[in-house]
């Protein structure tokens, strides 16, 4: 287990070389060399990882291998897999830099001096978040599987992320970026994030079957995030646009919105198509994304007297504080309580004084 650089003489796995299948193909450093399948975990995003160890030469794959099977047997997602294995990469890569030669010898120090490491390199603060957690969770099966002393996570670290608000739309500026839209498509595509508040993994991923012109409504069979399933309401604007784009597109294929071959469209396109309207209605220089139709979506509704607790469920958030960041954004009672109360101090009609009073402490 630990770091020696993985070969056919020193490891207990047998590996096979895949030379470039070109000059143009990437070269790496080290030979490339993979473990034989193993039939636990042929699973795309593993192989790459496990690729990734073998290249640098890190260690052998066994414990990340192990923990990376572990995720996929507890139905984690791809993405989210694939993410892990990258912070653990970095971190095994960061600890062999520091003359580290076995993960036993890994201490509370060494997750301290990589984080600020990935500080220093200029890594947002969500990024070193988000690698934090997925080393803790890495550390702690390895703890269970008694690798590497309990310890190292002792007096867990926390990094301070800032809140931000949610980024929405401009009314008037949503009503710019339609009047430019005109393929049915397209528009189709749009409006639909922007009345039902999709994220764009989930409505990339609709397929016809899943739409219910007659009830006006989407479903969600299972969420990009939580993987809990909802349904979604069309308006009249994003229904009209709908059964337009159904009459023309291509009575065969399955998704909704697709791409070469029947395939869904991807998301680097559907993010083209959106740049492209934007910079066409003069809004490139907002630097609005795609998420930010959903933004609209939830602080309109709210503006309009919708519950939290409504909005909540149609946005498809496991916990109401994840909704309750648009109150923030926008509030129209809140407006209006707080101009209520300007309007009575501006008129000098609050009781009461401020003065000091020198016997208080």
């Amino acid at each position: 287990m630990g770091f020696e650089r993985v070969s056919v003489e020193n490891s207990k796995y047998r590996h096979k070389y895949y030379p470039p299948e070109s000059d143009k193909a990437t070269t790496f450093p080290h030979p490339v060399v993979r473990p034989d399948p193993d039939p636990r975990i042929a699973r795309p995003e593993i192989d790459y990882i496990l690729q990734r160890l073998s290249n640098e030469g890190l260690l052998e794959p066994s414990p990340v291998r192990d923990y990376l099977h572990d995720m996929h047997c507890r139905n984690c997602r791809p993405n989210t897999i694939r993410n892990t294995g990258f912070a653990i990469v970095a971190f095994l890569r960061f600890i062999k830099s520091a003359g580290r030669e076995h993960l036993e010898t890994i201490t509370r120090n060494d997750v301290g001096a990589f984080i600020e490491h990935e500080q220093d390199r200029g890594s947002a603060p969500t990024t070193v978040s988000t690698h934090l957690r997925a080393l803790y969770a890495f550390l702690n099966y390895l703890i269970e599987h008694d690798v590497v002393h309990p310890d190292v996570l002792k007096r867990k670290m926390h990094i301070k992320i800032p809140e931000a608000l949610p980024r929405a739309v401009d009314p008037e500026e949503i009503r710019q970026l339609l009047a430019v839209i005109k393929r049915p498509r397209d528009r189709a595509l749009i409006l639909i994030l922007l009345r039902t508040g999709m994220r764009i993994g989930e409505l990339l991923n609709t397929k016809v079957k899943d739409i219910h012109i007659k009830d006006k409504t989407i479903e969600i069979i299972e969420a990009q995030k939580n993987r809990v399933g909802r349904v979604v309401y069309l308006s009249d604007d994003a229904c009209g646009a709908l059964k337009k784009w159904l009459k023309l597109k291509n009575a065969q294929t399955e998704y909704l919105f697709y791409g070469r071959g029947g395939r869904h469209l991807s998301y680097s396109m559907a993010r083209e198509l959106f740049y492209k309207y934007l910079n066409k209605a003069g809004l490139s220089h907002k630097r609005y994304t795609l998420h930010c139709l959903r933004h609209t979506y939830a602080s309109e509704l709210l503006n309009a007297g919708m519950r939290l607790e409504c909005l909540q469920q149609l946005l498809g958030h496991s916990s109401i504080e994840m909704t309750r960041r648009y109150a923030r954004l926008t509030d129209n009672t809140r407006r209006e309580e707080y101009y209520k109360a300007m309007k009575i101090i501006e008129r000098g009609e609050i009781n009461g004084n401020y003065r000091f009073d020198p016997e208080l402490p």
